[in-house]
């Protein structure tokens, strides 16, 4: 019997033991596991800035008419100087023959007689030029639209790491927003440059605020107007026409002017110069005319117009690749120069997305 409890005793020892080695050994194998488990998601859990190295096409808009500094009021003045007189479009044609015209008696005789001429053209506007005032008037108006939703195409490049970067932007073309009329050009298929600013600073803090510090960007606005008159709005208007030289040809009819103006010097001299003469000093008129609304335009790139700009987005991770995809609810701000003379920037916008 004594044996026997021995045995007993032995056996109930062993079994505590394995149970007690069962319970001890079980921590040390969850914490093993855990704690791999446990590290990783330690690591993802420590708030860390996104990514944001690498290239983004960006679309700027700003509303560029509400405060623009210099000479652009000078175009809009001079388009819609064809059509703000109560004499326009016939004192306006006749303005631009006379001013074109060399010295002489016809030239005289015609700048003399140009009240009667107007009246006299104007009673036949019908059969001259019935859609030259409403096709100016939206010409001014588009004018103006464009200049209010102007849009840039750039790409800015970043490049760093942590939470500060360097970065170069590139304004490389234009959005043009007219009504519903949307066009993008690259700045390089019409033989302007692009503009750049390099070492632009950029950071990203912990929620996403992504920042661009202050930069320039010099721009020859006088050319990107001529583009969207030439480019968007002219052929929106007149699908035959390329430029307002051919926009206003199509819109008089000189032959019919240089007949009606012959007509109303005879009856007022006795002696008109006859019809083909004034036929030829009308379209000289209207190339004229035009010329000196480009002229207009390109004086305004007598100085650049710079953009000084700041701004603020919301960086996003579309993908959870830690990498910034998006820029959103972009929003710039800073000032608008012309020839030394600043003026705050008005409404102004930007999205961007990674290429």
């Amino acid at each position: 019997m004594k044996t026997v409890k021995t045995l007993s005793l032995v056996l109930a020892l062993a079994i505590g033991s394995a149970v007690t080695g069962c319970a001890a050994d079980s921590p040390d194998d969850m914490g093993d596991n855990g704690g791999g488990g446990g590290g990783g998601s330690g690591g993802d859990d420590v708030p860390r800035a996104l990514d944001a190295t690498g290239k983004y096409q960006m679309r700027s808009t700003f509303d560029v008419a509400t405060n623009m500094p210099g000479k652009v009021g000078e175009v809009s003045n001079a388009i819609i100087a064809a059509t703000d007189g109560p004499a326009d479009p016939t004192e306006w044609i006749l303005d631009q023959m006379i001013a074109q015209m060399s010295s002489g008696t016809l030239k005289n005789i015609l700048t003399s007689a140009k009240p009667f001429v107007a009246g006299y053209l104007n009673d036949r506007l019908l059969s001259i030029a019935p859609d030259f005032v409403t096709t100016m008037v939206q010409v001014g108006h588009d004018f103006g639209l464009m200049s209010k939703n102007f849009g840039l195409n750039e790409q800015i490049e970043v490049s760093g790491t942590g939470t500060t970067y360097t970065s170069t932007v590139t304004a490389l073309g234009v959005h043009f927003k007219i009504d519903t009329t949307e066009m993008d050009m690259n700045f390089a298929d019409h033989s302007i440059a692009n503009v750049q600013a390099q070492n632009v600073g950029v950071g990203i803090d912990l929620t996403g605020k992504f920042d661009i510090a202050e930069h320039k960007l010099p721009l020859s606005y006088g050319k990107v107007l001529r583009l969207g008159l030439d480019q968007v709005i002219i052929p929106a208007l007149d699908s035959n026409a390329t430029n307002l030289q051919t926009l206003l040809v199509d819109l008089v009819n000189c032959q019919a002017v240089g007949s009606a103006i012959n007509d109303a010097l005879v009856s007022q001299f006795g002696f008109g110069g006859g019809a083909t003469f004034w036929q030829g000093a009308c379209n000289a008129g209207l190339q004229f005319g035009a010329q000196a609304i480009y002229s207009k335009m390109d004086a305004i790139d007598a100085s650049a117009l710079e953009f000084g700009l700041v701004g603020t987005a919301k960086a996003v991770d579309t993908n959870a690749d830690h990498k910034v995809d998006a820029l959103q609810t972009g929003k710039w701000t800073g000032t608008l120069s012309y020839s030394g003379t600043p003026a705050p920037l008005a409404a102004a916008s930007f999205t961007a997305q990674r290429m």
